[in-house]
């Protein structure tokens, strides 16, 4: 099924945008860490719109929402509404599935988790949440499903992304709440030597870095920021971001991460966590 993306040729560029860790609230009002989550996700959209590129999908890799609401995936629909794009989406560990799937089916936002892309790539979104606990897990039925995705375009240049981090951050108190499986992923992606990307939310920094050949990345949060290669929880003083990447039709990937550009959104320095 490849119903959300336009026709793409076959020399030609895809681009895409990914945003990540929204955890948007019931109402506007309420912040996390000291920051208003709705706010800070608003003025990323309208920074992207400033920037006035042209791209093809947006991915939302988990974490929309903070309290299980419909209320809080209605807000974070309305907004990716503005950009005008088709937009595919993975749960993260903040996620509430049942509310997760009715509301943004309701809005529009489709459950797609294999995309097609002209004639040289796909994207396979995973879910690696395990429902009441931080750290992530995929189960042998994500594992199945990403092996028979692999197997029916072997040929394809693939990039898998999921919430949870599949190799250590550098932060210890972040990677207690990592992929708790990485092993058996490498077992699956094994034989594929196309399948060279992994791009990733959940630990609110960004991260490039290569794990058993492979490149991984993860994107800033739309709210706040971990500060990284520390040990215990630390906020960070940088500000909201977030990711483009353009697929070139040869597998090659450029990839940028932009943040909003003033200090608008600083976070409350005290939390001890949340």
């Amino acid at each position: 099924m490849n119903s959300l993306v336009p026709e793409i040729a076959d020399n030609q560029c895809i681009r895409l945008l990914q945003l990540t860790d929204m955890h948007l609230f019931k109402t506007q009002q309420e912040s996390l860490l000291g920051v208003n989550t709705w706010q800070s996700y608003q003025a990323v959209l309208n920074a992207v719109l400033a920037e006035r590129r042209d791209f093809d999908l947006v991915l939302a890799t988990g974490d929309l929402a903070q309290d299980h609401s419909p209320e809080a995936y209605r807000t974070f629909a309305t907004g990716i509404r503005q950009l005008d794009r088709p937009c595919v989406w993975l749960p993260g560990n903040h996620d509430f599935q049942p509310a997760m799937v009715n509301m943004l089916a309701d809005e529009g936002v489709c459950e797609q988790k294999s995309v097609l892309l002209g004639e040289n790539w796909q994207l396979l979104l995973l879910d690696s949440q395990v429902h009441g606990v931080p750290h992530g897990l995929l189960s042998d039925y994500q594992l199945q499903w990403l092996q028979d995705a692999l197997a029916r375009h072997p040929h394809r240049h693939t990039i898998v992304f999921l919430h949870h981090h599949p190799t250590p951050s550098g932060c210890s108190w972040l990677d207690t709440h990592s992929l708790r499986n990485p092993h058996q992923l490498a077992e699956v992606l094994q034989p594929y030597p196309l399948a060279k990307t992994l791009v990733c939310g959940h630990i609110h920094q960004e991260m490039d870095t290569v794990w058993l050949g492979r490149r991984v990345l993860s994107t800033p949060s739309t709210c706040v920021q971990f500060r990284p290669q520390c040990s215990g929880f630390t906020i960070d003083n940088v500000s909201p971001g977030w990711r483009w990447l353009e697929l070139g039709p040869n597998g090659e990937i450029h990839t940028e991460v932009r943040r909003l550009p003033d200090t608008q959104f600083q976070p409350d320095f005290h939390s001890e966590g949340y």
